[in-house]
């Protein structure tokens, strides 16, 4: 086995606040290995932007990474000074976010910065910078790329901003993209083909992805893993054909019991009981257990380890042989 690309070791994320500690990513582990596809789901605030914001430097204070260590190409980088940060930002690591308008400046033409982006980490002229971005703008499926590149942000529909935002991110040549969102905003035909240009990328450049949604769809469609978290921890993990076709941990079983089926079956969809627990009131043991219809002993007090069932890892007390003595 290589070297994984990226390595997460118990990540743990906090907010400082006057009344509590507030832990928003709970002792998260994973890997991503080079050319591969990472989906990670989960209700809005199960921790999943915020790891990728911690991933690449860009927790907004007081949000602090308060333990565990990450490895990005062999290299720890969550203890790096913030001027090396940069120097990795971009150039090897780089992130997609869900509204494209956050990520281009309304008052410069798309083609200022795509420029100033190649500029800063390819030793090019001003002459070759603006080749490449036409070649870049070319490459994600912008039509006339020539006499686009002169166009600002708002003369571009979503999807075409959000493809100016993925050549940005490939100005570069980053190793590892994360995508939040990617496609939340855009409507079904131009998600299919933001989805072609990130599976082109792994494909062709062997770019590592990982992406954070809540749409199954895009997970199904692009990603080789899965990961699911709940309230600040992953609950399970594995490939992506694997906890679809059979989920294990009863979190994840309710999220693809809810998903509707296109075969025409006529059966009523699952609902998970109740709501994620705010931060200041997770509840002991497995978070789940007060919405979980398979709950015992070992829930209400003890966090489940990941235990390995079959190819996949699940936090949950159902699979401990310990536990069911």
């Amino acid at each position: 086995m290589s070297e994984p690309l990226l390595k997460i070791k118990d990540l743990i994320v906090e907010f400082p606040t006057r009344r509590a500690l507030l832990r928003a990513v709970d002792k998260v582990s994973f890997e991503i290995a080079k050319g591969e596809v990472l989906g990670v789901v989960g209700e809005s605030g199960a921790g999943k932007s915020l790891t990728g914001a911690a991933i690449i430097g860009l927790l907004e204070p007081p949000g602090r990474i308060a333990g565990g260590e990450i490895y990005f190409d062999g290299q720890r980088i969550d203890n790096l000074a913030d001027e090396q940060m940069r120097h990795l930002r971009g150039k090897r690591i780089a992130m997609i976010f869900q509204d494209p308008l956050t990520s281009l400046n309304p008052l410069y033409r798309v083609g200022e910065q795509l420029i100033e982006t190649i500029q800063t980490h390819l030793p090019m002229n001003k002459k070759q910078a603006r080749k490449r971005a036409i070649e870049l703008l070319d490459e994600v499926g912008i039509p006339a790329p020539e006499t686009r590149i002169d166009g600002y942000p708002h003369q571009f529909s979503g999807g075409m901003r959000q493809r100016v935002v993925i050549a940005l991110v490939l100005a570069g040549e980053p190793d590892l993209i994360i995508a939040d969102e990617p496609t939340t905003a855009l409507d079904v035909s131009i998600q299919a083909q933001i989805i072609s240009v990130l599976k082109r990328l792994c494909s062709e450049r062997g770019t590592a992805i990982m992406l954070i949604t809540h749409d199954m769809g895009v997970i199904a469609e692009i990603a080789d893993r899965m990961a699911v978290m709940y309230s600040g921890q992953i609950v399970e993990i594995g490939k992506t054909y694997d906890l679809i076709k059979n989920p294990k941990h009863p979190y994840t079983k309710g999220l693809m019991g809810s998903i509707p089926s296109m075969s025409g079956e006529v059966k009523r969809l699952v609902q998970i009981p109740g709501s994620m627990p705010r931060l200041n009131d997770i509840p002991s043991g497995c978070s789940f257990h007060p919405r979980c219809s398979k709950v015992f002993e070992p829930c209400y007090s003890k966090r489940s380890p990941q235990i390995k069932v079959g190819q996949s890892d699940v936090a949950c007390w159902l699979y401990s042989e310990e536990d069911k003595k």
